[in-house]
C-alpha cells in the first residue's frame, strides 16, 4: 500500500514533520501504528505487540471550528482540538494509525471517542477511578482483556516475557526524563522550564526507545556541563514556579513562557505530561507482570480519581524538593475535575504556605494579555 503525507505537511515545525517521516517509513515496512492520548495508556503492553504508539494531535485551536459542527462549543478544547484534526485529516498519526485507544478518563472524550470510532477502530480502556485493590483487580483484568483484543485483532502474540522487557525499556524512559526534569532543583535551575518541556515534547516524536532515552540524557549531560562551567541562563533570585493542572501543550507559550517572560522560572511540571506521569515505575521482577503495569498507572494521581490522594500527596513533596516560590494551576474551559479538585490545591498550598493561582483558559489567544497581567502580579506579589 502507498502512503501519503498531508497535504499541509509543510505547515508542521520541524520535530513534529520529521515524526511523521518515522511514521511513514514505519508503515511502508509494514509496521503497525496505534493512536493514542493519555498517559494511562498501556504502553508496555503496545511495545510487547510490536506496535508503535503514538500520541495523536490535539494541541492548537487551528481544527476548534470543525470539530465545533458536530461537538459542543463549550466542550474542553484538548478534546475538540483532538477531534477536530482526526475530522479534517489534519493529523497524519491519526491517518496512519491502525487502531486509536481512547480511555475513561473524561466523559467528554469517552463522547469523543465513539464518533472517532465511526472513522477508525477504536478501542476503550475503562478505567477504575480510584486506587485501592479493588481497582488494581479491576484495571488488572482491564487490560488483560486488551492483551486479547490485540491478539486476535492484529495476529500477534503478547508473551509475558515480552511485557517485562518493554517494562524494562520504559523505566529507562521514563527515569531519563524524571534525571532531565529533577537537574530543575539546582539553585538557580540550569535551564528555563519552556525549554525542559519542549525537549520532554519533541522526544514524543522519536519511536525508538533507546534514541528518545540518549536524545534526554544527552541533553541533561550537556545542560549540567554548561551549568557547572558557569553558563547559567537563569538568572540567580528567580521566582521558582511550580505548574499543576490540565496538559499543558496547547497553552505553553501563554502560561510558562510568560511565567519565564516576566523574570520568574517554572522549575517543575506536576501536570500529566510531566513528573506526575514519569515518577512511577513498573515493578519488573513482579511475578504476575501484567498486574505490575496495571499498578504502575494506578499511581497516576489524575483528577479523575476519588479521592485524588496520590496528587496530594505528590505536591506536598514537590514544592520542598524543588525549593518553590508559587504555584500556578493551569485549567482548561469545562476541565471539571481539575477545576473543583482547585479548592483543595488552594487549601493544600495555603497550609504549606505557598501562594497560589488558578488560570482558566483555552487554545485561543485572546486571553493572553490578561494571563501575562495576573502572571507578573503575581510573581511580583512572591
Amino acid at each position: 500500500m502507498q502512503y501519503h503525507l498531508p497535504e499541509n505537511y509543510d505547515t508542521f515545525n520541524e520535530a513534529r514533520q520529521n515524526g511523521f517521516l518515522r511514521v511513514k517509513k514505519i508503515k511502508e515496512s509494514n509496521g503497525l501504528v496505534a493512536g493514542i492520548f493519555c498517559t494511562f495508556t498501556p504502553l508496555e503492553i503496545l511495545d510487547a505487540a510490536g506496535i508503535i504508539p503514538v500520541g495523536l494531535c490535539g494541541m492548537s485551536d487551528e481544527t476548534i471550528p470543525a470539530a465545533e459542527a458536530q461537538l459542543p462549543k463549550n466542550l474542553c478544547p484538548l478534546i475538540k482540538s483532538s477531534y477536530g484534526f482526526a475530522l479534517t485529516d489534519k493529523c497524519p498519526y491519526t491517518y496512519f494509525a491502525d487502531l486509536i485507544v481512547g480511555e475513561t478518563t473524561c466523559d467528554g472524550k469517552k463522547k469523543m471517542y465513539e464518533l472517532l470510532g465511526t472513522m477508525k477502530d477504536t478501542y476503550i480502556l475503562h478505567l477504575p477511578q480510584r486506587h485501592d485493590d479493588h481497582a488494581l483487580d479491576y484495571w488488572t483484568e482491564e487490560i488483560r482483556h486488551f492483551i486479547t483484543y490485540l491478539e486476535q485483532k492484529f495476529s500477534v502474540k503478547i508473551t509475558e516475557e515480552g511485557i517485562r522487557k518493554a517494562a524494562v525499556i520504559r523505566n529507562a524512559e521514563r527515569q531519563a526524563k524524571c534525571r532531565l526534569m529533577e537537574m530543575q532543583k539546582l539553585n538557580p535551575p540550569p535551564v528555563f522550564g519552556h525549554q525542559i518541556y519542549k525537549t520532554l515534547e519533541g522526544a514524543g516524536f522519536i519511536f525508538d526507545r533507546q534514541e528518545t532515552i540518549d536524545l534526554l540524557a544527552g541533553f541533561q549531560e550537556s545542560a549540567v556541563e554548561k551549568y557547572q562551567s558557569g553558563l547559567r541562563p537563569v538568572r540567580e533570585g528567580s521566582k521558582r514556579i511550580l505548574m499543576t493542572g490540565c496538559p499543558m501543550g496547547g497553552v505553553l507559550d501563554k502560561t510558562v513562557k510568560a511565567v519565564e517572560d516576566r523574570g520568574g522560572v517554572v522549575v517543575c511540571f506536576e501536570n500529566c505530561t510531566g513528573i506526575k506521569a514519569a515518577a512511577p515505575r513498573v515493578d519488573t521482577d513482579a511475578e504476575d507482570i501484567v498486574r505490575a503495569v496495571a499498578a504502575r498507572y494506578l499511581q497516576i494521581g489524575c483528577s479523575v480519581m476519588t479521592p485524588n490522594s496520590r496528587r496530594m500527596e505528590m505536591l506536598t513533596d514537590l514544592v520542598k524538593e524543588y525549593q518553590v516560590d508559587g504555584v500556578i494551576e493551569v485549567d482548561l474551559q469545562t476541565c471539571t475535575p481539575y477545576a473543583v479538585e482547585s479548592f483543595s490545591i488552594r487549601r493544600l498550598m495555603g497550609d504549606a504556605g505557598l501562594p497560589y493561582m488558578v488560570l482558566e483558559t483555552d487554545y485561543g489567544k485572546a486571553d493572553s494579555g490578561q494571563i501575562s497581567t495576573r502572571i507578573e502580579a503575581f510573581l511580583e506579589m512572591l
